[in-house]
């Protein structure tokens, strides 16, 4: 009979034969059948397509604290809050909690994974004869993991823990972006109001006139009726915006994880409520760094790490599971006896079982789990991909939007310009209403498409450096304060198109505009109506 050692040796020979890894493989695995993940390899572009452009930047930055750039202290206020409080984020930690104590419990199966104490008493009786019996003991069962089974799904539990603590990153970077996007529209929505009530009163004083005209028979009554429509349906207008301003800002409520309430005072409480302003550049890095900074694809990464090793463990069923078990207990007819030496009895003894007749299923679950990982690899290629798409689109959006934003604003001040001459000409009886009201109709379209460029601006930026996976490192170090500045050397500041510069040169294009006025009418009266129109600055 061959001894223990060499019979071990010659089954463990034996069930490498037959099943479906060499021995060479599996003692290159570390003694583990089935395959050893390695990182699937991603398409990734060397440069992003605008790479030439001055204001896209490579350089390395950290983008822990990127919404600082605004350099607006009511969206870091919101950031913060939603940090400390968003229940998603919340629920994205407790399942953390839940992978370690799986990973924890995937630990445990390395070591005997059956122990129990028994004991007890009994008392037999048979025809009118009765016993007792008393009886005590300890028995253990002992897996041995020879094929790799407990230790692959350690590895397993440690990727899908490691997969849980990156989509607590995901959500976190979502939930900075989202709260940066609304933050940028509710200030898009508050501006397009303010400019839109500045048109309402420019038309509400065209209106008076035409009344007053009205009265006195100089008119009829046609250039009233289509006054008042217009002055109308921009009240509704603004309605709708209100609306628009109102879902965000219930939007930012449920954020930062309370109920919806009223946050004008800690939105408004700010002098500054305009439109965050941007720098006119981005700092990106290079595609490769997606790889390394997006929580979503390092998640789908180690997803697929954590389904590589269910291979191993569905391998190791085409092998015997080889254990070890041993009692250890006492019986005796009376309880002063149990605990004599006479009263143990013992047993230890290694024992295995083999499924030899179930090979047609195992290797279909083998199959089977190879198939969910190559399915995994290619949704972490897809996430690599779709990460690239979404900074390139963020990328050629910012570059587009300040090219549009700085045509619209020539625009308005053109279309301004247009509508004071026009309106001091209708008030000489120079033109007919229509005229003037598709000027007005231009520039309320154009102030509109304006203010909504700006925020484009702002919202494209903010698309980008979520798409970067920027914002997940806050929960790692406090966040630096950036002050508007993501790389060395800015490029010079882009001309101000905010209000503020607009309203400095109202009285200058009002004047040139009463200029003309005056040289078209021929010595007529000056217009009577006040514009309080925003104008923006002119732009060499």
């Amino acid at each position: 009979m061959l001894p223990v050692r060499q019979a071990t040796v010659v089954a463990l020979i034996l069930s490498l034969g037959v099943g479906c890894t060499r021995p060479r493989e599996y003692i290159q695995n570390g003694f583990k059948v089935g395959p050893n993940y390695a990182r699937p390899a991603a398409a990734i572009a060397p440069q992003w397509i605008d790479a030439d452009d001055r204001r896209v930047r490579s350089e390395q930055d950290d983008l822990a604290g990127w919404w600082t750039i605004f350099n607006d202290p009511t969206l870091n206020e919101l950031i913060q809050n939603a940090n400390n409080q968003n229940l998603t984020l919340r629920e994205a930690g407790f399942r953390i909690l839940a992978a370690r104590a799986q990973f924890g419990f995937a630990v445990g199966n390395m070591f005997p994974q059956f122990q129990a104490a028994e004991g007890g008493y009994r008392r037999f009786g048979v025809n009118d004869n009765f016993f007792d019996q008393w009886s005590s003991g300890f028995s253990l069962a002992w897996e041995l993991d020879f094929w790799g089974r407990f230790r692959r799904a350690v590895l397993s539990a440690e990727a899908t823990l490691d997969a849980t603590i990156e989509d607590y990153d995901a959500v976190l970077v979502t939930l900075l972006g989202d709260v940066a996007t609304n933050y940028v529209n509710y200030r898009t929505s508050q501006e397009r109001i303010r400019l839109l009530s500045r048109v309402a009163r420019v038309q509400e004083d065209v209106l008076t006139f035409i009344n007053r005209k009205l009265a006195e028979g100089a008119i009829n009554d046609l250039d009233r009726a289509q006054a008042s429509s217009d002055l109308r349906q921009s009240r509704a207008q603004i309605f709708e915006l209100q609306t628009q301003q109102r879902q965000a800002q219930n939007n930012l409520c449920v954020l930062m994880g309370m109920p919806v309430e009223n946050l004008a005072r800690l939105l408004d409480r700010n002098p500054d409520t305009n439109i965050p302003v941007t720098p006119d550049y981005l700092v990106v890095g290079i595609p490769a760094d997606l790889l390394r900074r997006r929580p979503d694809v390092r998640r789908a990464e180690r997803t697929a790490a954590a389904q590589a090793e269910l291979i191993g463990i569905a391998a190791a069923d085409f092998y015997p599971a080889l254990s070890l078990t041993g009692t250890l207990g006492w019986q005796a007819a009376n309880l002063s006896d149990l605990f004599k030496s006479s009263s143990l009895n013992s047993s230890v003894g290694p024992v295995f079982q083999w499924n030899i007749l179930n090979y047609g299923r195992i290797r279909n679950n083998v199959r089977f789990q190879e198939a969910q990982f190559q399915a995994l690899v290619a949704a972490y290629q897809n996430t690599v991909l779709g990460a690239d798409l979404e900074v390139e689109n963020g990328i050629v959006s910012f570059l587009n939007s300040q090219g549009r934003a700085t045509n619209l604003q020539m625009s308005v001040q053109d279309s301004t310009l247009a509508f004071e001459v026009v309106i001091a000409q209708y008030e000489a009886g120079l033109v007919d209403f229509n005229r003037y009201a598709v000027i007005q109709k231009t520039l309320i379209q154009q102030l509109d498409l304006w203010a909504q460029s700006r925020g484009q601006i702002a919202l494209s930026l903010v698309d980008v450096y979520r798409a970067l996976g920027g914002g997940w490192q806050i929960r790692l170090a406090p966040v630096p304060d950036k002050q508007g500045i993501l790389s060395p050397e800015p490029l010079p500041p882009a001309a101000d198109t905010g209000p503020a510069a607009a309203d400095e040169d109202l009285a200058e294009v009002e004047a040139d505009a009463n200029a003309e006025v005056d040289a078209a009418a021929d010595g007529a009266a000056a217009p009577a109506i006040d514009s309080p129109l925003p104008l923006p600055p002119t732009i060499e």
